[in-house]
């Protein structure tokens, strides 16, 4: 009976440290996962800002060339 109770733990023993093993991997790769996400909203955020700049200039040059033009709109 002790060679069948030693077994049982060191199974027991080894489970654990695989499960935690495994959750703090996945863990990391969420985290990791998270973050890249993260950056790529930041760059998309900055893209559509730079956008909406650029469609208020592209209005206010229409708006000079149509003047230039002598067309009103």
């Amino acid at each position: 009976m002790d060679i069948t109770l030693a077994a049982s733990l060191m199974s027991l023993l080894g489970t654990l440290a695989g499960t935690f093993g495994g959750i703090l991997v996945s863990n990391k790769l969420t985290t990791y996962r998270i973050e890249q996400l993260e950056k790529k909203v930041e760059q998309h955020n900055h893209l559509t800002e730079r956008a909406y700049k650029l469609e208020g200039r592209m209005t206010e040059a229409e708006h000079d060339i149509q003047e230039l033009k002598g067309v009103r709109p």
